[in-house]
């Protein structure tokens, strides 16, 4: 194999970004902010994906993507390809197109992706946790007739915009779920289950999938539900990467780091959004931490290639946001260490602050493109709301934003 000698010297250090979401594209326009470092941003794809608009691309009304052009600094260099492993050991990742690259420091932002809890669900289930999957969705809805049953299984943030999307382009939904909006404040809940009703939403609370079948679900009391489709949103995990390569990672899959997002194995490898598991705790799943993880990762770089020691990170929560299809919305307050509060916006103000957050997360991409340095990050002043791997489990149905 050859190994890419854009690892040059100690003049000319090689940062790679694995990973080209929100946190990924924002740590590696903040290293940019360094005029001397190489910056390599891996992703598997040519294309930035807007993954809170997945249920969107899966309903018809998106197609979820951004050219990189729009989001990536021109300085950072984009190789489509995929990491299948990395020796922390050698500094290097390999490519799955056979090639080795080096690197001096490595950001670890591979997100996270569904993952299929019950027999039946990686077979027959459709996820839409990624662009493919929701392609993949959107194509099976496209082939199933226009009244064709569609089950969601989970009741976090995907769940209920996807059902929404759905239901409000005709089609026949049931929402399966332990229980709706974990996350969100009672009042709030109440909303979206009004909400998703009067859009014909079939709401199956406290009810679990034990197996998915093809054309129905197996439910926990024994009871068949029919689906043509069956959607799964119930449960997220990081890819398995850091594991394989021996380092350290939580139940979950995401690489525990100290405070500062630095691994506790190797201190040249950061981790930032998803992925990252500071003192073997995570925040929840979401763009809005993402976007203040990523930057505060290429932070902790540039202070390592500055010989100095990088300060404790700390993110801040404003609310939680979902669409109820692409007329109503809930903007849920949150106080800042993401604990959901009483205050709400809802209807078609809730729908119009939903959409101001989804072009204002592109856009935040796009300034710290042109502006290293200015992306905005809200300290958590409180006591932060993260969580092990053990205890999120119930929240985790549904809950990657």
């Amino acid at each position: 194999m050859n190994l890419d000698k854009q690892k040059t010297s100690m003049s000319n250090p090689h940062v790679v970004v694995i990973g080209g979401g929100y946190a990924g594209v924002m740590a590696a326009n903040r290293m940019t902010k360094r005029a001397d470092v190489a910056i390599t941003l891996v992703n598997p794809r040519d294309h930035f994906v807007e993954r809170i608009r997945l249920h969107q691309l899966a309903g018809g009304t998106s197609s979820a993507v951004v050219a990189y052009a729009d989001v990536l600094a021109e300085r950072v260099r984009l190789v489509v390809d995929a990491v299948s492993a990395i020796d922390a050991g050698a500094r290097t990742i390999t490519l799955a197109s056979g090639a080795e690259m080096a690197y001096d420091y490595l950001v670890y932002a591979v997100g996270s992706a569904g993952t299929a809890l019950v027999p039946g669900a990686a077979e027959h289930a459709y996820g839409i946790s990624t662009f493919e999957e929701a392609t993949r969705l959107k194509a099976a809805l496209d082939a199933a007739p226009a009244d064709a049953p569609v089950v969601v299984v989970g009741g976090g943030a995907t769940g209920i915009e996807v059902s929404a999307e759905l239901a409000e382009a005709g089609r026949r939904v049931a929402l399966v779920c332990d229980d709706l909006g974990p996350s969100l404040h009672e009042k709030a809940r109440r909303v979206v289950r009004r909400d998703l009703r009067r859009l014909g939403v079939d709401l199956l609370e406290g009810a679990r999938v034990t197996e998915v079948l093809p054309g129905h679900v197996r439910l926990d009391d024994g009871r068949e539900l029919p689906g043509s489709v069956t959607v799964w949103t119930a449960g997220f995990a990081a890819p398995g990467l850091a594991r394989a390569g021996g380092l350290t990672t939580d139940e979950l899959g995401r690489l525990v780091t100290d405070e500062t997002l630095t691994s506790v194995d190797d201190d040249r490898i950061i981790a930032t959004g998803d992925a990252a598991a500071p003192s073997g705790m995570g925040y929840r799943m979401s763009c809005q931490a993402a976007n203040q993880l990523g930057p505060l990762a290429g932070d902790t770089v540039l202070t390592r290639l500055a010989g100095a020691s990088p300060e404790p990170v700390s993110v801040g929560f404003v609310g939680q946001c979902l669409s109820i299809g692409r007329s109503r919305g809930v903007m849920n307050l949150t106080r800042r260490d993401d604990t959901a509060v009483v205050g709400r916006v809802t209807g078609v103000a809730g729908a119009k602050i939903k959409e101001l957050i989804c072009g204002g997360t592109v856009s935040a991409l796009a300034k710290e493109a042109r502006r290293p340095g200015s992306a905005f990050v809200l300290p958590d002043r409180g006591r932060s709301e993260r969580v092990s791997a053990t205890a999120v489990r119930p929240l985790v149905e549904g809950a990657a934003r």
